[in-house]
């Protein structure tokens, strides 16, 4: 059971590990994003570096590989299905995949800071909770213009959707909704402190083309 249990602990790891953002950049523009804009490996600084048509795939495959991951605990295990056992399982593995999104073993350990992945892995948790969530990052877009803030509202708005609107009842994922919210904090401080001092870019390149890095 116990190797079991590991063995498929890696694989969401490895799922999360998964550079999309990396092996996108160098085969569609021979660019590391890592090393241009705000250097993060992630769909939004993939769409800033590389435009929205190249930041698109980064961003389906990023929430792709979240959402797979807390799934492969329907594999065949010693859980059963419903149970606090199978969800404590399921949070597990997203944690495990995030764990590999920010530090992808296939991409120097210098990934990207969560974001898509972990909106998969909370769709395949509670996709209600989720919606919820998405709704209230785009429109913290549409009104500020500033994605990393629209981050932060949608990390804050999902354990308050999971805790006060649809009334969870498994304690383990009340605790991880409100660890999903601490997560985005930490990985989004540096954009918290651009953002009261007032230097924080606002999101004018997802209606700029390419900017070509080759030459």
């Amino acid at each position: 059971m116990i190797v079991h249990i590991i063995i498929i602990v890696t694989g969401a790891y490895l799922l999360g590990s998964i550079p999309s953002a990396v092996w996108i950049g160098k085969a569609a523009k021979g660019v590391d994003v890592r090393e241009h804009g705000s250097r993060n490996a992630g769909a939004t600084n993939t769409m800033r570096v590389l435009g929205v048509k190249t930041g698109i795939p980064v961003l389906l495959i990023d929430v792709f590989k979240g959402f797979a991951a807390v799934k492969l605990a329907m594999l065949p295990t010693v859980f059963e299905i419903g149970s606090n056992a199978l969800v404590n399982f399921q949070l597990a593995l997203g944690a495990a995949a995030v764990l590999g999104h920010v530090f992808p073993i296939f991409a120097g350990f210098r990934g990207g800071k969560g974001v898509a992945a972990i909106v998969g892995i909370l769709m395949a948790l509670h996709w209600q909770a989720t919606l919820v969530a998405i709704g209230v990052f785009f429109i913290t877009l549409f009104i500020s213009k500033y994605v990393s803030l629209s981050s932060l509202m949608m990390g804050f708005s999902f354990p308050v959707s999971v805790i006060f609107i649809f009334h969870v009842d498994a304690i383990s994922l009340k605790i991880f909704s409100i660890v999903v919210c601490i997560l985005l904090l930490v990985t989004h401080r540096k954009n918290i402190s651009r953002l009261i001092h007032g230097n924080e870019n606002k999101a004018t390149f997802l209606f700029k083309k390419a900017v070509n890095h080759k030459n």
